[in-house]
């Protein structure tokens, strides 16, 4: 059962090129030829006259030449020092050492710059060189050496050190210091702030020819102003040439406590706000001031420009009163969120999640904790996997049940070492263990049932579904026209699922469904029929809106909201307009002309094509409804997610908790500005530590291998 299990499981390493890895230690063992060449003509280190490179099968080693021992050919320096300095070889005279010079020699040696000298010495003195004995020993000989590049620095023309700086001009170095600024104000959060004072920094700034001493007045002072200048002034000429716009606020519940605050233009911009401190939880109340002081800030006196605000938190009050006072706000909540506790609904309501949590959870803990399994554990995942580690496992303080975020990586790690755990299972080491161990029985019995694993797999791959929409929702950002076909496609995906994996559909439909009511908003189902994106093409060739995909309250939400979005004077006129709409929908040249599609040259997915035409065909094409238009545009350009972009700026909290001066705290706020501006111009969305980790996995190239190989080859 165990051995049919692991053949059926995916192998996910690939097979390197032998011809490459072949190529890859030839330049390698040729490259330390050319080194050991140049070293034995006097141009580099002194222990390649004992060390050869060989090659044996398809490695390079080091032979030494003294006692034909085998070395790893990684590190030439360190096998030098261990093998030849400090007395392993025995047969290494200590006299070929390159010895120091006296210093009368190295006087005589920088006179006038003559190349040659000849001295005199005594033979005595020679023997005193030769038969050097130093009080510590052996381990003397590497500070000896060290010493010994010390006096070989002193006596050469062309030490680095001694090189003066280039001289720049002026512009030169209002530019570097320029971009220098641009770079540190646009990373941060990623580069710490004590970053200017690293010394080795400092001297890399010095070698260049920068002014390292005015180099924190200029980024602390007047270029931080005039940046945090320019970028205010380009966020509010933005918001000034807006109609209206939408207000999104996210991470109020964020580890860091900083709650970023944005406005989104109907031109599909984003330009970014404020940062406020929440201070730790915060009351519903506290939020509603806060967001309702927000407007006010981006708005002043005409409050009605603010369409709408999406927030990850506070839907079911702060937002709700907020929508309730102000007749022309429309208050959604974050749909990234709103899929994420879909997660956690199924988390706690699914017995299917508690039992492979449980079962899990014995299966981690004593592989991690059973010193002789935990080894036959690494050695398997090494050998069938070639990486190591233990499986990780959530923190005993976590509630695994509300947080199935921290539990996730432990399935993970259980589905791919399936083969390994099975091996380890089925070690007779592992049996004998069985014998006196009932955890251990259990532990078999769990690892060699199909059940557990088929569970494993349906449970990892409803949340990897899951969580592939919240990716994509936070990379295309959807509108709230997108809402309502988007939980019909995930109904559609949990329900093939369900069928998949032999799992009842009507509790899993339940928690879904349950989760879509405390999400939705009417305004859901007026984008999705007035957004020209949706329309569907009848059997007379005509494009009407979707009415036929909303439900009998649905299409009542949708008169409700349009009648309270509009002024009294004219409610019956838009609802009037709504049922020409409904009957007669758009010309179909407009409609295919919104609908156009054309393949992302990134992602290969077909996307439209021009996602501003859906907003531009009411304001330009469709006069006949004067008054339904007003409210269309201002409702199918509606954010669904609160994330605009993702940075860490968890430092302006340590500012804050460290009880800093005023001008701290102004300081750290504009540099996230600068910071949160920039990214937002680019239209940069991602995660830094994801891509991070995405640079850390990145293969090296055939350049590493060169400087490894020339590492010990000396300056020219």
């Amino acid at each position: 059962m165990a051995s049919t299990i692991a053949s059926t499981m995916p192998s996910t390493s690939t097979e390197p090129d032998p011809d490459a890895a072949v190529r890859a230690v030839r330049k390698r063992y040729e490259g330390l030829l050319t080194v050991r060449t140049r070293a034995i003509k006097g141009k580099g280190a002194w222990y390649w006259a004992h060390l050869e490179p060989i090659l044996i099968g398809n490695a390079v080693k080091l032979k030494c030449s003294l006692c034909d021992s085998i070395f790893s050919a990684s590190n030439p320096s360190r096998t030098a020092s261990e093998h030849l300095k400090r007395g392993t070889c025995p047969n290494f005279n200590h006299s070929s050492l390159p010895s120091p010079s006296p210093i009368s020699t190295v006087h005589s040696h920088s006179n006038n710059g003559r190349k040659r000298t000849s001295t005199s010495t005594s033979p005595n003195q020679d023997r005193s060189v030769q038969h050097l004995v130093l009080s510590g020993g052996q381990d003397d000989l590497c500070a000896l050496a060290v010493f010994e590049d010390s006096v070989k620095k002193l006596k050469s023309p062309r030490n680095l050190s001694h090189v003066a700086p280039p001289e720049l001009t002026n512009d030169q170095v209002n530019s570097a210091v320029g971009l220098l600024a641009d770079w540190f104000y646009e990373s941060c959060g990623s580069v710490p702030l004590s970053a200017l004072e690293h010394p080795k920094f400092q001297s890399f700034l010095t070698q260049l020819g920068l002014p390292v001493a005015l180099l924190r007045r200029e980024i602390y002072g007047s270029r931080l102003e005039d940046r945090f200048g320019v970028a205010k002034a380009e966020s509010e000429a933005r918001i000034r040439e807006a109609l209206f716009f939408q207000v999104g606020c996210d991470a109020w519940k964020g580890e860091d406590g900083v709650v970023k605050f944005i406005v989104n233009l109907p031109n599909g911009t984003s330009v970014f706000h404020k940062v406020v401190l929440n201070g730790g939880e915060v009351s519903s109340k506290y939020a509603e001031e806060i967001l309702w002081e927000v407007v006010r800030g981006v708005c002043g006196s005409d409050v009605e420009r603010c369409v709408g605000i999406v927030s990850d938190r506070f839907k079911g009050k702060a937002l709700r009163n907020l929508e309730a006072q102000n007749h022309w706000m429309v208050n959604v909540a974050c749909q990234v969120h709103g899929f994420t506790g879909l997660i956690r609904d199924f988390s706690s309501g699914l017995p299917l999640f508690r039992v492979v949590t449980e079962n899990s959870l014995k299966v981690a803990n004593f592989i991690n904790t059973e010193s002789q399994v935990r080894g036959s554990f690494l050695r398997y995942r090494m050998q069938e996997l070639e990486c190591t580690g233990l499986v990780r496992v959530p923190s005993p303080r976590c509630n695994v049940s509300k947080d199935f975020a921290s539990v996730f990586p432990m399935l993970e790690d259980i589905l791919s070492c399936a083969a390994v755990i099975q091996m380890v299972v089925m070690e007779d080491a592992f049996k004998v263990v069985c014998m006196e161990d009932p955890l251990a029985r259990e532990i078999a019995e769990i690892v060699q049932s199909e059940g557990f694993w088929s569970e494993l797999e349906a449970v990892y791959a409803l949340v990897k579904l899951i969580r592939g929409v919240v990716q994509d929702m936070e990379a295309e950002r959807p509108l709230v026209g997108r809402c309502l076909p988007l939980w019909e496609e995930v109904r559609a995906k949990v329900k093939e699922w369900c069928v998949k994996y032999s799992v009842a559909v009507e509790p899993v439909d339940e928690i879904l469904e349950k989760r879509f009511r405390k999400n939705y908003h009417p305004a859901w189902s007026a984008a999705f029929i007035l957004d020209p994106l949706y329309l569907v093409k009848d059997a007379n060739g005509k494009y009407l809106p979707p009415f036929k995909c909303l439900t009998r309250e649905q299409e009542k939400d949708v008169d409700k909201l349009l009648t309270r979005l509009a002024s009294r004077e004219e409610a019956h006129v838009v609802l009037m307009e709504l049922m020409k709409w409904r009957s007669e929908g758009l010309d179909p040249l407009y409609a295919q002309a919104v609908q156009m599609k054309q393949q992302d040259p990134i992602t290969g997915k077909m996307k439209v094509a021009n996602p501003l035409s859906s907003r531009l065909v009411w304001e330009t094409c469709l006069s006949e409804f004067n008054s339904l238009r007003k409210l269309a545009v201002r409702l199918i350009f509606l954010h669904a997610t609160s994330c605009g972009f993702k940075s860490n700026f968890s430092f302006i909290r340590k500012v804050s908790a460290h009880k800093q001066s005023k001008i701290s705290l102004e300081r750290a706020q504009k540099m996230i500005c600068i910071a949160a501006h920039a990214k937002l111009e680019r239209r940069d969305f991602s995660n830094e530590e994801e891509r991070e980790a995405e640079l850390l996995a990145m293969e090296g190239s055939d350049d590493g291998m060169l400087a490894e190989v020339f590492a010990d080859a000396p300056l020219m």
